[in-house]
């Protein structure tokens, strides 16, 4: 039975037994009058009706002003909270649009609008909205049916809009529900795609100075091979023969070689992020050979261990995993003097990729390591703070986390958590 129906059966339930009351109690009256005062009985009678009208008249208007005061004050209350909502809807700087439990919009704000890049009455006639997902439809139908569920979701995703330009989104998924029942959703999206040029541009400076950094240490490296295969090939012109052991040595260092220079150089290309299953444990066996030529210009020790009981397998960039690392292992040589060590060691805990890069260098007071990833703030006498701003970017990227510790003179200790790809 609707509300509505509850309130009126109320009020004639209420105007039945009064009118029973009156009854009753008007008729016992009228014979107590009958025999005392006839003239009494008769006036009575002839006016009770009237009385009753007055009387029920004045309790019907009491009733129904009180409850009409209520509802109009209900109605005043509502009619503020719509105007708030409005007011939200309509001013918001992101995108909101609403969507019924079919998919197709009912609303759209100005800002979204301006964001997707087409009027409401198009988005809303031709469902625009979702032929922008292009290859994103299936990913994005999947936080849907989530929301549908109640279960808010935020993600990223990249739309293509009408007039062929690119923006990437990144989207709120909201339930929206009327008495407990799901009726549809909202959708909140922001327009990240100039932070993310800004986040980009900022990743690469920091790669090349990366490495810049890593050239003197690698030109190193890659000497001494050069050394020994001039040596080689100045025996061979001397004796005019071919020596197998001299060969198979040469060949070794050009391997060396190849392998050094390759990795500077698909560390420097320039290339659009993507994200693929990626095995940490060869990541972290192809920063270290990059890796160890500055540590053998320091006198450092570089130790690696692999505790991974499954394969440490991460959905990530490989490019800006190895970014992440050298820049850790860099900032640990530095802190470290000679005969210093540094431990790298891989584990997978549940669902999570766990490295730790410890050394046993100087450390940090408590002060500084608060401030540890903050835009340009370094504990280097000549460091922007850019790095680890970077690689803290990186990881929150990869849905991963990047924690410090460290004790002065006792070293620091990096840890580095990413989601598996593929649960155990």
């Amino acid at each position: 039975m609707s509300h509505s129906r509850k309130i009126a059966l109320k009020i004639s339930i209420i105007y039945i037994i009064l009118g029973v009351i009156w009854i009753i109690g008007s008729d016992s009256l009228s014979m107590a009058l009958a025999q005392k005062n006839l003239y009494l009985y008769a006036f009575f009678q002839r006016y009770k009706g009237w009385l009753y009208i007055m009387l029920t008249g004045i309790f019907l208007y009491t009733v129904i002003y009180n409850r009409t005061s209520k509802l109009l004050a209900s109605k005043n209350e509502l009619q503020k909270k719509n105007q708030q909502y409005q007011s939200i809807f309509t001013h918001n700087p992101d995108a909101v649009l609403e969507m019924d439990l079919e998919g197709r919009i009912s609303s759209i704000n100005p800002s979204g609008e301006e964001i997707l890049g087409c009027k409401a009455d198009v988005l809303i006639e031709n469902q625009a909205f979702l032929r922008m997902m292009a290859g994103e439809y299936e990913k994005v139908k999947k936080y849907y049916d989530r929301a549908i569920q109640g279960e808010a979701s935020v993600f990223e995703t990249v739309i293509h809009k009408l007039d062929g330009e690119k923006a990437i989104l990144r989207c709120t998924f909201l339930p929206s529900s009327v008495n407990d029942q799901i009726t549809g959703i909202f959708v909140i999206a922001r327009d990240i795609t100039i932070m993310r040029r800004e986040e980009e541009l900022m990743i690469a400076s920091e790669k090349l100075s990366v490495i810049g950094h890593l050239a003197a240490s690698v030109a190193h490296e890659i000497r001494n091979p050069l050394t020994s295969l001039k040596g080689f090939v100045q025996i061979m012109g001397m004796t005019k023969e071919v020596n197998e052991a001299h060969l198979e040595i040469m060949l070794t260092e050009i391997d060396r070689i190849n392998i050094i220079s390759s990795e500077m150089l698909i560390l420097g290309k320039k290339q659009d992020v993507k994200f693929a299953v990626q095995d940490m444990n060869q990541i972290i066996n192809q920063v270290i050979m990059l890796m160890k030529a500055q540590a053998n210009l320091d006198n450092i020790e570089l130790f690696y261990k692999e505790k991974s009981v499954v394969p440490a397998l991460v959905m990530a960039d490989n490019i800006q995993l190895k970014q992440v690392l050298i820049n850790i292992i860099k900032n640990g040589i530095e802190a470290l003097e000679h005969n210093g060590e540094i431990s790298i060691t891989l584990t997978t805990d549940y669902d999570e990729v766990i490295v730790t890069v410890q050394d046993n260098g100087i450390g940090m007071e408590p002060e500084r390591l608060n401030r540890i990833g903050e835009p340009f703030y370094s504990t280097k006498e000549k460091g922007t703070g850019i790095g680890l701003a970077v690689c803290k970017k990186i990881i929150e990227r990869h849905k991963g986390k990047i924690l410090f510790q460290s004790k002065k003179n006792e070293g620091t200790t990096v840890t580095i958590r990413i989601p598996l790809a593929v649960s155990p």
